[in-house]
């Protein structure tokens, strides 16, 4: 078992930034890729970002390339989402998502969920 628990949610204003941090507990953090999804009211949660157990390959949603980074530090048991230039669309629950297999992350079908962060950007 993996426990994902998520932080650094908030509301902030359009053009602020926000770092989420996903904090893992159980099984070795180091052997699982990470992800990171939202959802929007009344919108399908959606894929934003996902990095492999060494940190070596990411991959960004394009809606999102260019705003958001996504970073581990597997000392920490923990992986990052820093989100820069923060738009209203942006707002969303943020969940962290972990499993063996990258691509299972990026398919949204990891085996382990955070209860997610919600961040909230006002106009």
């Amino acid at each position: 078992q993996v426990q994902l628990v998520e932080s650094g949610g908030g509301l902030v204003q359009a053009g602020g930034s926000l770092r989420l941090s996903c904090a893992a507990s159980g099984r070795t953090f180091s052997r699982y890729a990470m992800g990171w999804f939202r959802q929007a009211p009344g919108k399908e949660r959606e894929f934003v970002a996902a990095i492999s157990w060494s940190g070596t390959r990411t991959d960004v949603a394009d809606s999102v390339k260019g705003r958001f980074t996504i970073s581990r530090d597997n000392a920490k048991n923990t992986v990052y989402l820093q989100i820069n230039s923060l738009k209203p669309e942006d707002t969303a629950v943020y969940y962290c998502a972990a499993d063996t297999v990258f691509n299972t992350v990026v398919a949204g079908s990891a085996d382990y969920w955070g209860q997610g962060t919600q961040v909230t950007v006002s106009s």
